[in-house]
Formats: structure tokens, C-alpha cells, sequence
């Protein structure tokens, strides 16, 4: 009896830090997190949670100690890798795949290419009318991801030049929500993963150098023709590594990379 409680009192103390895992952070990567984590429970009968909310929710709730792995579409701040060191904490960035970043209109709206100028001038709110870059006289309802989505900040930093975006801007709390307000708002506009189009948007073909324009697409992404590609990351604390590997190195995996290619986004391997 001693010996059966003993086993019991261990299998206690082992298996939450592995059947409690939780994964928090980008929406970018929420439909692929939740993918590679339902495939790896039906291989190893682990349970993983998935939950959305943005990269710098994710970052903070791994910094906070309320999550094991946090999911983002941007990588870690200088303050951030500050406050890790503060805390003590090691943290290991790992590279998971690559998205797209994808404009999307109503698919109502005639225009169907856009410069980096003009996105620039569009979201900082230079240019308002449709009219001002080739399109019907309607006026420009740009929609962003909240200040706390790692999307909003790779938009801002590779698309914006670091501009601000405008004062009047939508702010959605998700992309779901940017693609429903985008679909049912004529003169929409906002940016989206990869893995989020679908008929009820319109993506635009984009040009950085305004002459060749290129159709976000999962081959125009991994031949780098198209211009607004970026790394997808898990971030976890280094000294508890062997509780996450498991599921880490099955997404890195030629199966969890499959996986990523069925979502629709960009394989490392590829």
C-alpha cells in the first residue's frame, strides 16, 4: 500500500508540469498551434491548451508564469528580454514557420494593388478617400490589430517604416474580427495571416518597389517574391526545456511541418 501511494504521490508531481501545458499568445498563430497541438495529443495522448489574446499577452503571461510556451508573431522586445534577465529567467526563441502578412479589402472594392507608399499613407491616415490610389470615391475605413498583437507591430515597423498609425484607427481585439468588419464594411481595409483568407476578403497584390506587385500566396511566400514575410516563434524558459521538447520538436518535425503547410502557412523546411 505504501508503495502504490508513493507511485501515486510521484505520478502527482511529474505529470501536471507536461498534461497542463499551456500555449499562449499571437491569433497568427492560433490556428496552427491549435492544429499541432490536437495532431500531437492524438499521437501521445498529451494534453495541450491553446490560447489566443496576441503575442504581448503571450510574452507576459510567460514572463508572469501563466503559461509554458508563449506563441508570437513578432520577436521578443528589448524590454522584454530585460525583464527576463531581471526575473532570471533564460528564455529559448525557436522559429516555427514563416506567414505572409496579407492586405485585405471588400471584395466589393475595385482597387487590387497597392504600393508600400500607399499602405503607409493609407493607415496613417495621408490618404483617405479610395479615389486618391485608383479606386471608386468611397471613403477609407482602415481597420489594425490591437497595440498588444505582434502583428500590429511587424505591420507598423516593416509595412508603416515605423510610422504611427492614425489616431482614428479600428482597433480589433482579433484577425477574426478584422475579417468579418472587413467583409461587411465596403471601404475596409486591414492585414491579416496567411491562414486567415478566405472569399469573404480581398487580398491585395502589394509592391515594395512600386513596379512588380506579387499576390500573397504560400508560393509567392516561400519563393520571397512577395514582400511582407515573417518568422513565426515559441518562446519557453530554458530551464524546464525537457517538459516542452516533446511537443516543440514534433511541430519542427517533417509531420508537424506538414501540418503547417495544411494550415497555410510557410514550412521551414521549404
Amino acid at each position: 500500500m505504501k508503495k502504490l501511494i508513493l507511485s501515486l504521490m510521484m505520478v502527482c508531481t511529474i505529470a501536471p508540469s507536461f498534461y497542463a501545458q499551456k500555449i499562449k499568445g499571437s491569433d497568427t498563430v492560433l490556428p496552427l498551434a491549435q492544429k499541432e497541438a490536437e495532431a500531437f495529443g492524438k499521437k501521445t495522448g498529451k494534453s495541450v491548451t491553446v490560447i489566443g489574446g496576441g503575442s504581448g499577452v503571450g510574452i507576459a503571461a510567460l514572463l508572469e508564469g501563466t503559461t509554458e510556451i508563449a506563441m508570437a508573431s513578432r520577436s521578443m522586445k528589448f524590454d522584454e528580454k530585460a525583464k527576463c534577465q531581471e526575473a532570471g529567467k533564460s528564455i529559448v526563441e525557436k522559429i516555427i514557420a514563416y506567414d505572409a502578412l496579407a492586405v485585405v479589402i471588400n471584395p466589393s472594392n475595385g482597387v487590387v494593388k497597392l504600393t508600400r507608399q500607399q499602405l503607409e499613407d493609407i493607415f496613417t491616415g495621408k490618404v483617405t478617400n479610395w479615389k486618391q490610389v485608383g479606386g471608386a470615391d468611397l471613403k477609407i475605413t482602415p481597420y489594425s490589430r490591437e497595440t498588444s498583437s505582434g502583428t500590429y507591430e511587424f505591420f507598423k515597423e516593416h509595412v508603416l517604416k515605423n510610422k504611427n498609425y492614425m489616431s482614428s484607427i479600428l482597433s480589433m481585439p482579433a484577425t477574426g474580427a478584422i475579417i468579418q468588419s472587413v467583409s461587411q464594411t465596403k471601404g475596409a481595409i486591414g492585414y491579416v495571416g496567411l491562414a486567415y483568407l478566405n472569399s469573404s476578403v480581398k487580398a491585395v497584390h502589394v509592391s515594395f518597389d512600386g513596379k512588380n506587385f506579387v499576390e500573397p500566396s504560400l508560393k509567392t511566400a516561400m519563393n520571397k517574391t512577395y514582400p511582407i514575410v515573417r518568422p513565426l516563434f515559441f518562446y519557453y524558459e530554458k530551464s524546464k526545456e525537457k517538459n516542452y521538447l516533446p511537443l516543440v520538436n514534433f511541430v519542427l518535425s517533417a509531420e508537424g511541418q506538414a501540418i503547417v503547410d495544411k494550415v497555410g502557412y510557410v514550412p521551414l523546411a521549404k
